[in-house]
């Protein structure tokens, strides 16, 4: 089975590389590695000259600026199904590949399934870096997903709890499934978008033991404020299609903080004024 890793990059250069040695450092090396630039120069001297060797697909941002995540997931998807790839892997720039994952997924791979490894959230790195030898021991598993044992498969999972941090799908199920829709622009809702549009086309979902990933560390905001448009506007273009919102949590969080108000009647969340005012104050679009 040719499996190829589909990466996609904005900045980030230093975890970029990390990644880059993990996948060299495998058990199973990819058969091809394709990194899409979302309009960063810089990508491909970053890659260039190291293993694996990697292929760079750019695709632009969004005419608003956004970053196009489903657009240049399907970039990488065309790129490495072109190239005889058999299996997609689609690995999250921050993450960095467990040993066995790429050999894991592979050897789990079957058609009409979505598999998801666990995914560990790492602390702040020392002032070395992280080291590839001692990475699987800093964090466990995010418990806020099934973490089945190194030879377990878990089927049957629930289509809502899929993140497109770590995971992979034969070329077929992809075609089946149609990839992401690129409607979505910007953060949140085309992966939660993509699980159940492959759920309505009879794509299983299961949970890959012995495939783990680990998320290096950066700053985030809790609740992610900076992208709070964003999630707004993916979330009612995920409500049209689906008749519910997603990222229902993080929505609460901003209405605790006074920046969205939900509206019963309607089901719909709006900016409140008070957020429309911040965003006039500091010349952000509202």
């Amino acid at each position: 089975m040719r499996v190829a890793v589909i990466t996609l990059a904005a900045g980030r250069a230093r975890h970029l590389r990390l990644q880059q040695d993990g996948l060299a450092a495998g058990a199973r090396t990819p058969d091809h590695y394709v990194v899409v630039s979302m309009s960063d120069p810089a990508v491909h001297e970053v890659v260039a000259g190291r293993q694996p060797a990697a292929e760079t697909v750019t695709v632009p941002l969004s005419a608003a600026g956004r970053l196009p995540l489903a657009a240049a997931r399907n970039a990488g998807a065309k790129r490495a199904l072109a190239a005889g790839a058999e299996l997609l892997v689609f690995l999250d720039v921050d993450c960095v590949p467990g040993e066995h994952m790429l050999a894991r997924y592979a050897d789990t791979a079957r058609a009409d399934a979505l598999l998801c490894g666990t995914v560990a959230y790492l602390p702040p790195p020392p002032r070395e870096g992280y080291r590839l030898g001692t990475i699987s021991s800093l964090a466990s598993p995010h418990p806020g997903r099934p973490a089945p044992a190194k030879t377990e498969v878990i089927r049957s999972g629930d289509h809502r709890l899929f993140w497109s941090l770590s995971f992979a799908v034969t070329a077929g199920t992809w075609r089946k499934v149609g990839g992401f829709c690129e409607d979505y622009t910007g953060y949140g809702g085309e992966d939660t978008d993509f699980a159940l549009t492959a759920a309505t086309r009879g794509v299983d979902l299961w949970w890959v033991g012995g495939a783990p990933a680990y998320h290096q560390y950066h700053p985030v905001s809790r609740p992610p404020v900076e992208h709070l448009d964003d999630i707004l506007r993916n979330g009612a273009l995920f409500k049209g299609r689906w008749g519910t919102w997603p990222m229902k949590g993080w929505l609460h969080h901003f209405a605790d903080l006074g920046l969205v108000v939900h509206e019963s009647h309607s089901d719909n969340w709006y900016k409140t004024r008070d957020a429309r005012q911040t965003d006039h104050e500091s010349g952000r679009p509202g």
